[in-house]
């Protein structure tokens, strides 16, 4: 007997043009997967191999819709030629005349910076300062950015200044830190910096180390992306605001979905709040007005890993344990031995949390002499074991 089988629907051929060298462009795709995922819609997704966008191929110009990186000028340009249904995704403007045609996912820019502030001053700083980027760089977003911050500093009575410095490559790189470092040099001492990307931001550790200025005692910094990949490139680890990118690419293939099936689509952009604050050690702030004392938290938040000793701190800062001791106690309520413990189990939670590297090799990275020396410290200290706070932390997150 034959049977009639009802013929599968089309698959839609849909385009995703991001580059995805960037955090952002790749979490963004994440969350056009989830909604392919869970949707199951008909679409046959096409993406470069390379993740990035060359030129407009004939895989593109066939496409039945397109989803796109509008922060790209030129490709937003290219897709207005085109008469493809079209999603982009990018940044927030303040007009709402700026917004492109095409229906439109934003990151909410205006709400990125003031996480960041609000971060700064539940630090109780009071000068703040804006590490941007040329309008060179033709980074609409970043400049978008930049005004917010002006706008939300003066409304608040803080001073704030700006400093958008060079764009970097590998000829202009010395300069450019060369200009950072007379910028970072001139600012007062505990002023909170908002870098526009997490790359920025970076580039003021690298350069405050160097200058030998105390990230946080004498400057706070944070970014914003959240990008894991550079997290560990600086001794210092870095404060982050977190988008909300991965929902914003959920909610871009959900438009694009409901354009394909002739559903009406809302006009206005769609602007995605931030997750939140990540914090780390970079906006770890607690006022200290000593300056033999910021030199002495500045030193053990470097080397407390690397298994130093009372002494080294008193040798680092010249002066005797009687003296620091005193000062120390007074002005951060604990003692110089405390604070290396203090930096030490902060450094081996975090790699709980954030690495899967054996209890033993985590031992050794935060400068303890054995693991079961380690372990019964974080025991003392905590009332779990390492194993016990790692398996905690996953069940959290999940």
């Amino acid at each position: 007997m034959n049977r009639s089988h009802d013929a599968s629907p089309p698959q839609a051929k849909i385009s995703l043009l991001f580059n995805a060298n960037k955090a952002y462009d790749r979490q963004i795709i994440a969350g056009i997967g989830e909604y392919f995922y869970s949707s199951k819609c008909g679409w046959d997704i096409y993406i470069e191999e390379d993740f990035s966008v060359h030129h407009f191929n004939y895989n593109i110009l066939s496409s039945r819709g397109i989803i796109a990186d509008f922060d790209d000028v030129e490709m937003a340009q290219q897709l207005s030629q085109i008469d493809v249904p079209v999603v982009g995704v990018g940044g927030s403007y303040h007009h709402r005349q700026d917004y492109p045609s095409v229906p439109y996912v934003a990151t909410d820019n205006e709400a990125l910076v003031a996480c960041a502030l609000n971060h700064l001053i539940e630090k109780g700083l009071e000068r703040f300062a804006f590490y941007g980027l040329p309008a060179a760089a033709n980074k609409h977003w970043a400049q978008e950015r930049r005004a917010a911050f002006l706008r939300q500093t003066g409304a608040r009575g803080y001073p704030g200044e700006i400093f958008e410095g060079m764009v970097t490559d590998s000829q202009t790189w010395e300069s450019a830190q060369r200009n950072l470092a007379d910028w970072l040099t001139s600012l007062p001492s505990q002023t909170g910096i908002v870098a526009v990307t997490d790359s920025r931001a970076r580039h003021i550790l690298q350069t405050c180390e160097y200058l030998g200025i105390a990230v946080p005692e004498s400057l706070c910094v944070i970014g914003i992306d959240n990008e894991e990949l550079t997290r560990y490139l600086s001794r210092i680890s870095l404060s982050s605001v977190v988008q909300g990118t991965q929902k914003m690419g959920y909610s871009a293939a959900k438009l694009l979905d409901g354009l394909l099936a002739g559903r009406a689509v809302p006009d206005a952009p769609v602007v995605i709040a931030p997750e939140g604050v990540i914090a780390r050690q970079s906006t770890d702030y607690r006022s200290v007005i000593d300056t033999m004392v910021i030199r002495s938290l500045s030193f053990i938040r470097k080397n407390a890993c690397r298994g130093i000793t009372v002494e080294h701190v008193l040798e680092s800062v010249g002066t005797s344990r009687s003296n620091l001791d005193k000062r120390f106690t007074l002005e951060t309520g604990m003692t110089i031995h405390k604070a290396i413990q203090t930096e030490k189990l902060a450094r081996a939670k975090e790699l709980l949390e954030t690495t899967s590297l054996p209890v033993a090799e985590i031992s050794r990275l935060c400068g303890y002499n054995t693991p079961q020396y380690f372990c019964a410290i974080f025991q003392q200290n905590l009332a779990v074991s390492p194993v016990k706070y790692r398996s905690n932390r996953v069940s959290l997150v999940r």
